[in-house]
């Protein structure tokens, strides 16, 4: 029998809804169970109890791990980038033993195809599968490896969906490194967490196809224009599985109205309603 497809969320109380959002389009666009394991220090037992009964509709299971305030407590944060998003690098100490392998997902992300197939990759003694986004000139890419000095890095991995071989990690990704690497970067930090995994593991992430695993919406254009005009509208809603919405702007907010805003918003008001129920 088929087991249940681990996922892994981390998040604050900020984000409850948008979970639900993501959620909701991942159940919406597969016919399978998952375990979902979300890392957290402030969700209130009235949003995990709903949570629960949420998932439980569609056949699928949560856990809610606490994480002690002591852990990242001197990590650079902001409003933007809460000490949650660390958690993911030191999610194998929370999470049980017998799991060799987990899909993160940022909750700011829509499913738009059946996710599943992504547990197919052998990692081998890679730690983590995950996408870079693209660039015409290569220029952001070549002022990533020179602030992080990771040239013999394949690219600069956006953190927002990781593959994570467990079974690698608990051998390798080391607490006190990562303490150490936030010590001595601290001023270099751009994108905190997703800095130090390219500083510290960038050699050891297998590189998957951004354009199906973490289509990042703001480059709708450029991939369009990379792909030699394939990458059409219809061409991500039969083949993408994961849009991002990366940046400032997301499309929860009122004023949102770039590229997929009404995709998100159906989905959104779609997971809603289901309150009422």
């Amino acid at each position: 029998m088929q087991k249940n497809y681990p996922l892994l969320f981390s998040i604050d109380h900020s984000f409850a809804e948008q979970l639900q959002t993501t959620l909701y389009s991942i159940f919406m666009n597969s016919s399978q169970s998952f375990d979902i394991y979300i890392l957290h220090t402030d969700l209130s037992e009235e949003i995990q109890r709903f949570l629960e009964s949420f998932c439980g509709r569609y056949g699928s299971n949560i856990s809610f791990i606490s994480i002690p305030e002591s852990y990242f407590s001197d990590a650079p944060s902001s409003s933007r980038y809460p000490k949650a998003i660390y958690y993911r690098l030191l999610a194998h100490e929370f999470l049980p033993k017998d799991l060799t392998k987990i899909l993160y997902l940022d909750a700011d992300i829509l499913c738009i195809n059946d996710l599943t197939s992504i547990f197919n990759y052998d990692l081998g003694s890679y730690l983590y599968a995950g996408c870079s986004h693209p660039s015409m000139t290569g220029m952001s890419r070549a002022m990533n490896k020179l602030r992080l000095k990771t040239y013999g890095n394949d690219g600069y991995f956006n953190s927002g969906v990781l593959l994570i071989n467990l079974d690698q990690v608990r051998k390798i990704v080391d607490k006190q490194a990562i303490y150490t690497f936030i010590k001595d970067n601290e001023k270099q930090l751009v994108l905190p967490d997703q800095d130090i995994l390219n500083g510290l593991y960038g050699h050891l992430i297998y590189a998957l196809d951004d354009q199906i695993w973490n289509y990042d919406v703001r480059y709708t254009h450029t991939y369009y224009l990379m792909s030699n005009k394939q990458t059409t509208l219809d061409w991500v809603m039969q083949h993408t599985v994961f849009l991002h919405f990366c940046g400032k702007e997301k499309p929860w907010d009122h004023h949102y109205e770039e590229k997929f805003a009404a995709l998100y918003k159906h989905y959104q008001v779609k997971s809603k309603e289901l309150r009422k129920l």
